[in-house]
C-alpha cells in the first residue's frame, strides 16, 4: 500500500482533508497527516518512509529530500512552487508537481477586489475613480490571467496581455489584445497585474523604466511574488509619481518606508492570501491527491515542474 504524507504547517480546511482521505482510501492508499508542525525536524521524520507527499507553503529542500528514502513525488497544492528545490528533487529522482488552475478564480477575484478597493480610495469617503474605461495589462496569461480577464471584461476595461509562452492566437481567442513586448504592456496600461513565477528570469524585472512608462493614473497589482519587484525602483516610483499606487497580497521588504511616507497609495493584505478561499483550498487538495494516484497508476506526469 502506497503511503502519502499530507504535510501542512498551515492545514487545509477540514472539508479538504476529508476529501483527500476519501480519494486516497478509495484508491487503496494510506494517508498520514502532519499538521501545524513547528519544527523542520518533524517534517524530516515524517517523510522518511512515505511514497508521496502533498504540501502547501511548506519547504521541501535538499535536507528534506535526503531524509526521504522512498519518496517518488511531491505535489504543491497550488500554482506557485518556489518552496520546492527543483534541482534537489531532480537529483533525488523525485517528481515535483503543482496543481495549476485550482485557485485561479480565487486569485483573480482578490486582484479585482483590491483594484476596486484602491480605486475607491479604500472606502475612506473620498472621491475615487472607476475601473470602467481603464486599461488593464496582464503580465502572464495562464489560468489566473484568463480568469481575471473574464472578470475585468464585465467592468468595461480594455485588456491587454503579454506572455512569451502563449501564442497571439490563444490570447486573441479570449477576446484580449496581445502585445509583443513587456514595455508595450506597461506603457499602455493604467493597471498592470502580475501573474508570473519568481525565477532567474523574472526576479527584480519590474523596474523603474517599466513603471515610469505607465500612463497616469498608474496602479501595480501583485498577486505573484515580492521577488519580482525591484524594490529600490519601487520606492523611486513612489517618490517621483504622485499618481502611482501599489496593491499586493504580499508585503514588499520595504514596507516600513512605504507605510511611513505614502499613506493611501498602497494596500497589502495581512498575509499571502490569493488562494485563501474555501473553494480553492478544497480544489487544490483534491487535485493533488488525484495527481499522485494518476502518477503511480498511469505514469501521468502532466503537471511535472522539474525535469
Amino acid at each position: 500500500m502506497k503511503k502519502v504524507l499530507l504535510a501542512t504547517e498551515k492545514p487545509f480546511a477540514g472539508e479538504a482533508v476529508e476529501g483527500i482521505k476519501g480519494i486516497a482510501s478509495g484508491a487503496g492508499y494510506n494517508l498520514v497527516l502532519l499538521e501545524k508542525y513547528t519544527e523542520k525536524a518533524d517534517l524530516i521524520n515524517a517523510v522518511a518512509d512515505v511514497d508521496a507527499m502533498i504540501i502547501r507553503s511548506d519547504i521541501v529542500d535538499a535536507e528534506v529530500l535526503d531524509a526521504s528514502k522512498k519518496l517518488k513525488i511531491v505535489v504543491r497544492a497550488g500554482a506557485g512552487y518556489d518552496n520546492i528545490d527543483l534541482t534537489a528533487a531532480t537529483n533525488h529522482h523525485v517528481v515535483a508537481m503543482n496543481t495549476p488552475g485550482q485557485n485561479s478564480n480565487a486569485v483573480a477575484e482578490l486582484a479585482i477586489g483590491m483594484m476596486i478597493y484602491q480605486a475607491r480610495k479604500q472606502f475612506s469617503g473620498k472621491s475615487g475613480s472607476e475601473l470602467r474605461g481603464k486599461s488593464l495589462g496582464l503580465y502572464g496569461f495562464g489560468n489566473v490571467g484568463m480568469s481575471l480577464a473574464n472578470i475585468a471584461k464585465c467592468f468595461g476595461m480594455k485588456i491587454f496581455a503579454f506572455d512569451p509562452y502563449k501564442s497571439i492566437k490563444a490570447i486573441e481567442a479570449e477576446e484580449v489584445f496581445p502585445v509583443k513586448t513587456l514595455e508595450e504592456l506597461f506603457s499602455g496600461s493604467h493597471y498592470v497585474s502580475l501573474h508570473i513565477p519568481a525565477n532567474n528570469e523574472t526576479n527584480n524585472s519590474i523596474n523603474y523604466q517599466l513603471l515610469m512608462s505607465m500612463p497616469k493614473p498608474a496602479t501595480l497589482v501583485n498577486t505573484a511574488r515580492k521577488e519580482v519587484i525591484n524594490e529600490v525602483d519601487l520606492i523611486k516610483m513612489f517618490e517621483e509619481r504622485k499618481d502611482f499606487e501599489y496593491i499586493a497580497d504580499v508585503e514588499p521588504g520595504c514596507v516600513a518606508e512605504i507605510r511611513e511616507k505614502y499613506t493611501g497609495r498602497y494596500f497589502f493584505t495581512p498575509k499571502k492570501m490569493g488562494a485563501q478561499t474555501e473553494e480553492a483550498n478544497v480544489n487544490a487538495g483534491l487535485a493533488a491527491i488525484r495527481q499522485i494516484i494518476d502518477f503511480f497508476e498511469k505514469g501521468d506526469v502532466q503537471f511535472q515542474v522539474n525535469k
